[in-house]
């Protein structure tokens, strides 16, 4: 049977388990995003933006050893990525907005 007490309980565990997540040492994102973010999340943003700072190292690499076509592919794809990490991020964000608003008041 589902008391007052069990849900503020519940919704007291929630709350430390909420604050105890991972947070992001995160290049491209605001701290205040990072804060809403799952462990899931965080992982997948740090590894988008490890690939492309790996890019950029490569492309200025590149430039030392003169290869200009390789460079300029190199930082339009990293420019590519980071568009696309910045549109996945936002469409998460919007999806969890999303089933917040289905919760019942209650939780």
């Amino acid at each position: 049977m589902i008391t007052r007490s069990n849900l503020a309980e519940q919704l007291r565990e929630y709350q430390i388990r909420s604050k105890h997540e991972l947070a992001s040492v995160s290049l491209f994102s605001s701290s205040s995003s990072t804060l809403n973010s799952s462990r899931a999340d965080v992982v997948i943003f740090v590894i988008w933006e490890l690939v492309i700072l790996a890019s950029l190292v490569f492309s200025a690499v590149s430039l030392y050893f003169r290869h200009m076509k390789l460079a300029f592919i190199l930082i339009c794809v990293t420019l590519l990525l980071l568009l696309c990490m910045k549109i996945a991020k936002q469409i998460r964000q919007n999806r969890k907005k999303k089933r917040r608003m289905l919760l019942p008041l209650s939780m």
